[in-house]
């Protein structure tokens, strides 16, 4: 139990520190971009850039991340998304499933499974970990909460169904006051967003993030691009100053037969830097951590923080069912960015 108290109260320090620091949308007049393969050499960060697009740009196979906090949450979480620090508060997105999705032998409709039935959650809590509200959203199929960010002002968070190829709603809740505004729906299932700071545009990923688009305050498509990388598929992200992201995500690899064959998948994490003007992928990096239930730290909810030579990240990987429940885990690394 003293080990337990001394992690739980460690964690809520790390969140305390980081807090306090800081229509129907479609392609008409919108442009596609592709992003060319990167050559040569790309500049992962300019002058311009903030603590955090430096620090991670320094960040490599063999930078050493140290846990340092574990903070259980006391109440059902369900299947975890998103996460935002921000507000005084820590915001965790959640899909609680009632019927899961059934694969169809041939597609229908468009779609290659059933739409299931579910219930889309944003926890909102204080720094300790306490649930102060649970925000239900969605509307009829769209149930699916993806990776959410905050600009400042307002927590962005899509709300999709749980299949590819199909539709989500993009919602904003208001930091100060906790109101739910519906923005705009789009006709693909989006699973991450951030707000661009410089132009106010939202950059949002779709399933698997093979795919981005860019939309305006208003909801029309400005432009749109498919990912370049296949290293991991992207579940959160987060806005980093000077028009970057960061996020984070997994993928699922099959095992030789002797290790269980396709039965059996090895959860490979990574995180990478992209560039909001050219799209590229600046810098991308693994990220072989466990959680208690066995999965890697960038299975879902992913933030993390810069301050001097050290970045922190909180993740909170594990569902609400498995291991000790939803965790959230804190980890620090001592990086050496150039210049």
């Amino acid at each position: 139990m003293k080990n337990m108290a001394t992690g739980r109260i460690a964690a809520a320090a790390a969140l305390s520190a980081c807090l306090a620091a800081g229509g129907v949308a479609t392609a008409a007049n919108s442009t596609r971009h592709t992003t060319p393969p990167v050559t040569g050499t790309v500049a992962a960060v300019s002058p311009q850039d903030d603590a955090l697009a430096r620090d991670f740009a320094a960040v490599d196979r063999n930078t050493g991340w140290q846990l340092t906090g574990k903070l259980k949450l006391d109440f059902t979480t369900y299947h975890t998304e998103g996460m935002v620090l921000a507000g005084g508060h820590i915001f965790l997105s959640a899909v609680q499933i009632i019927e899961p999705t059934q694969k169809y032998p041939t597609p229908q409709g468009g779609y290659d499974r059933t739409p299931g039935r579910g219930i889309g959650h944003v926890f909102v809590m204080d720094r300790a970990g306490h649930l102060q509200r649970d925000i239900v959203l969605g509307e009829g199929d769209m149930y699916h909460p993806g990776g959410i960010d905050s600009d400042g002002s307002s927590v962005w968070v899509p709300v999709a169904q749980y299949r590819p190829n199909s539709s989500s709603i993009i919602y904003r809740i208001d930091l100060d006051t906790l109101d739910v505004h519906k923005e705009f729906e789009v006709k693909d299932h989006i699973g991450g967003i951030v707000r661009d700071k410089v132009t106010g545009h939202l950059v949002g990923d779709n399933w698997g993030s093979r795919h981005f688009y860019e939309w305006n305050g208003q909801g029309r498509q400005i432009a749109d691009w498919d990912n370049s990388q296949y290293f991991v598929d992207y579940q959160d992200c987060q806005y980093v100053p000077d028009r970057k992201m960061l996020c984070g995500g997994v993928t699922n690899l099959p095992q030789t037969p002797a290790a269980g064959g396709t039965g059996a998948v090895y959860e490979l994490g990574g995180m990478a830097l992209i560039d909001l003007r050219s799209h590229r992928v600046l810098c991308e990096v693994p990220f072989q951590q466990w959680s208690t239930a066995g999965h890697v730290v960038t299975r879902n909810p992913l933030k993390l923080a810069a301050g001097g030579d050290t970045i922190t990240m909180w993740a909170a990987p594990d569902n609400g069912d498995e291991g000790n429940g939803t965790e959230i885990l804190t980890y620090r690394a001592t990086v050496h960015p150039a210049g």
